[in-house]
């Protein structure tokens, strides 16, 4: 934990009050994080969905894989395309353009008469699920106050964990309960078109950015909408501070990819996000999301009882959540992140370990292995995941904010995409052990390169970070008080 100097920010802004306007804050932050349970819900329901889709349609192994990874694909282009349209069209717009498609593609993958169809209705899923995974933070990060912007932005992170947990759930009960129906994969996916109906009709009632109403010169509407989530006073205040940020920004960063590979700062903060969003997939965690429970049949469960040791990880991930949201404004971003890759390597070690010296047949070799993968899970969830997801929302100067994130998401998801692939592949070739050897290294790897890049962003404001990245002063790190 540490403690640091008042910010500009601190300096030049009134205090946060409460009042209506902070439970209007609370409103929006709840509407625009059903985008993250959509996201994870989608992710997760396939689980359990795979199984009796495979049977029904008639699917070969390959094809498992295409409907699999088509999401994944699909998410890739949706994170670089909609990030770019959510700096033309505004944020708000954004997310209604993404519940219409979480609510057609759920409703395509529902209905498909065979492999086609269903391969679309996933990749119309993935365009939202990448689209979301994008704006869906930087809405956030821009709407809230600079005190909390950590524990809001990472709300949507929290409901990515509780979206997924729900596929679980809801693949289980219907799974046990209506097994035996021949239809009952098209239930599962289709469950997904109830939340997007509730973030489509409540992001009607949802405002825009200010700062992304500011950009384009639309002032008087930016301080409207600022005057009912923050004290008059203090969105008076916010006004100005974005209005001299941008004025001065004007002569530092352009938004067209040309200029921007010009300024070294720029260069330095895209390739801190690419190294936040690689990294935090290179930590293998959905390699327990998408195949807990084969990992669990190599650590010598059986299938049945792999598929409900399967729901300890889930459970964990959400619980980290929690604790995150509590621990972002109380302990600085690099702390916590380069805490998180430390425990990281130290789980995959030790899970490899585990599996190499303890023998196949053991009775207590499955039970070790579980106890250190949910160790995995939660050191993931609590110190990297939500950090994460805040860090890439809030690092990118204003003009060039949603690409920014939208091209290191885009490199996420398409990292996503070669570790769904490889990960299985790995497994049967080399074994669990040096599959979470071979993580280990690599996660060995992310703790140096976040010592050596990661800014401090924690207790500044989004237009003070904004000048800290595009003059380079972000990178200097203070000397303890």
């Amino acid at each position: 934990m540490s403690s640091h100097a008042p910010s500009t920010a601190e300096a030049n802004l009134p205090p946060l009050t409460k009042g209506p306007h902070s439970r209007r804050l609370g409103q929006v932050a709840t509407v625009a994080t059903l985008g993250g349970l959509l996201f994870g819900y989608d992710t997760g329901v396939i689980n359990g969905a795979i199984q009796p889709m495979t049977a029904e349609l008639g699917l070969e192994t390959s094809h498992i894989g295409v409907v699999t990874s088509s999401l994944l694909i699909g998410a890739a282009v949706g994170a670089l395309a909609i990030g770019k349209m959510a700096d033309a069209m505004g944020r708000r717009v954004t997310i209604l353009f993404l519940a219409a498609l979480f609510f057609f593609g759920s409703i395509a993958c529902a209905i498909a008469p065979g492999l086609g169809i269903l391969i679309i209705g996933r990749v119309l899923l993935g365009l939202a699920v990448g689209g979301a995974s994008t704006v869906v933070p930087v809405f956030l990060a821009e709407l809230a106050p600079y005190e909390i912007r950590g524990s809001l932005s990472g709300r949507n992170e929290m409901m990515i964990v509780v979206g997924q947990l729900a596929a679980f759930v809801v693949n289980a009960i219907l799974g046990n309960v209506w097994g035996d129906h021949d239809h009952i994969w098209r239930i599962m996916l289709a469950v997904c078109a109830i939340p997007a109906v509730f973030l489509f009709i409540g992001m009607l009632r949802m405002p825009e950015s200010p700062r992304w109403l500011i950009t384009k010169g639309r002032k008087e509407e930016a301080f409207a909408i600022l005057a009912t989530i923050r004290s008059e006073e203090r969105a008076a205040a916010e006004v100005r501070d974005i209005e001299r940020t941008l004025a001065s920004e004007e002569t530092m960063v352009s938004p067209s990819i040309s200029s921007m590979l010009k300024d070294k700062w720029i260069i330095r903060i895209l390739f801190v996000g690419v190294a936040l969003a690689v990294f935090q997939q290179l930590t293998g965690i959905n390699s327990i999301m998408y195949y807990g429970s084969i990992v669990l049949e190599e650590a010598g469960f059986a299938a049945n009882a792999a598929l409900i040791a399967n729901i300890a990880p889930g459970v964990i991930a959400v619980i980290g959540a929690f604790i995150a949201l509590w621990m972002m404004e109380k302990i600085n971003r690099r702390t916590t992140v380069i805490t998180g890759y430390s425990l990281v390597t130290i789980f995959h070690l030790l899970i490899g370990s585990s599996a190499f010296w303890l023998p196949e047949d053991a009775a207590i070799r499955p039970w070790v292995l579980l106890v250190l993968i949910v160790g995995f899970v939660g050191s993931m969830q609590t110190f990297l995941n939500v950090a994460t997801w805040v860090l890439l929302s809030e690092i990118f100067p204003q003009q060039i904010r949603a690409f920014g994130m939208g091209f290191a998401v885009f490199c996420l998801w398409s990292v996503n995409a070669m570790v769904a692939y490889v990960f299985p592949i790995a497994l049967e070739a080399v074994g669990l052990n040096n599959t979470f050897f071979g993580f280990a290294a690599i996660n060995a790897v992310a703790v140096l390169v976040m010592i050596k890049f990661l800014p401090e962003t924690r207790g500044k404001s989004l237009e003070e970070v904004e000048v800290g990245v595009t003059t380079g002063a972000i990178y200097i790190v203070e000397p303890k008080k």
